[in-house]
């Protein structure tokens, strides 16, 4: 199947649209139910975090399922994503946003749009807003860079555990910011307080997009894009591979022990990659055949 704009961008809408639904509607259920602030919250941070993991393994392999303008500015600075899309994204982030607090409330009897009136303002909650977001940019470049396939994973309990140890219970990401701001629920946030949050959210995206690019490298060798050490285990697997699959001849080493010349060529491709220019005709004469 071709991945088409017009399908990445319905996958970025309906993402965060859900993610958004999800927040919001958690909050109300559990705020409805329980009486101990501390259950509200725990209800809260499970239902935002299973209901991630879903969602990012659900439209992850259509548009990468960042439903997050920052980490979408992120990928554009690294050239993951043109400048265009990039764009893109960030509108129909911010669209679904605002459809799923529009959804929630509306599911919960709340009028549709119903703008908050919870102050979440100072030092603290600004504070812990960087936090949360550099905290989550370190995730999604370290884990996505090197062990994609369990990044939703991380993602979601990063985010989990982030609801428990911010003030701010860590929203992270400024489209669901925005649409937080239009419900008078649980999870909503003064719109007066939004800017504010946008902008720590934006100062720990940067800080931490700085660190993290700079602690997990990507290269290009060969072909090959990644984390340096994966592409140099890549090239070792590569190499291995060859030579296992070489139909073995007997040759001979400079001591004269009789081997295959399958084992020699690989020793001449380890010494290779490890030996100075200066030392290469030595490997030549360890890798000739022996006489017959």
């Amino acid at each position: 199947m071709q991945v088409t704009l017009a399908r990445k961008l319905v996958a970025e809408g309906v993402g965060t649209a859900l993610l958004v639904a999800a927040i919001v509607g958690s909050g109300i259920m559990a705020q409805s139910l329980a009486k101990d602030p501390a259950i509200v919250l725990l209800c809260n941070a499970l239902a935002t975090g299973g209901a991630l993991i879903a969602i990012l393994l659900m439209f992850g392999p259509v548009s990468g399922a960042q439903l997050n303008p920052v980490l979408t500015v992120l990928m554009a600075a690294t050239r993951d994503i043109t400048p265009r899309v990039a764009a893109g994204y960030i509108v129909v982030q911010l669209t679904g946003a605002i459809a799923g607090a529009m959804i929630a409330n509306t599911m919960f009897g709340l009028e549709p749009i119903s703008l908050s009136t919870t102050m979440r303002a100072g030092t603290p909650q600004l504070l812990s807003e960087a936090v949360a977001t550099f905290g989550l940019v370190g995730v999604v470049i370290a884990v996505g860079r090197t062990r994609s396939a369990i990044a939703p994973l991380a993602v979601a309990a990063y985010i989990t555990a982030a609801y428990w140890f911010t003030a701010s219970t860590s929203f992270a990401n400024p489209a669901v910011t925005v649409g937080r701001a239009l419900s008078n629920s649980y999870a909503g946030m003064r719109p007066a307080d939004v800017l504010g949050f946008v902008m720590a959210q934006a100062i720990g995206a940067m800080v931490g997009g700085i660190l993290f690019t700079w602690l997990v490298p990507t290269v290009r060798v060969d072909g090959i894009d990644g984390p340096a050490n994966s592409v140099h285990r890549s090239r070792d697997h590569q190499a291995k591979a060859a030579v296992t699959t070489a139909p073995p001849r007997v040759g001979a080493t400079a001591t004269g022990n009789a081997v295959s010349e399958r084992d020699t060529r690989y020793t001449v491709a380890l010494a290779a990659s490890a030996t100075p220019p200066a030392t290469s005709p030595t490997i030549i004469n360890v890798s000739a055949r022996a006489p017959r």
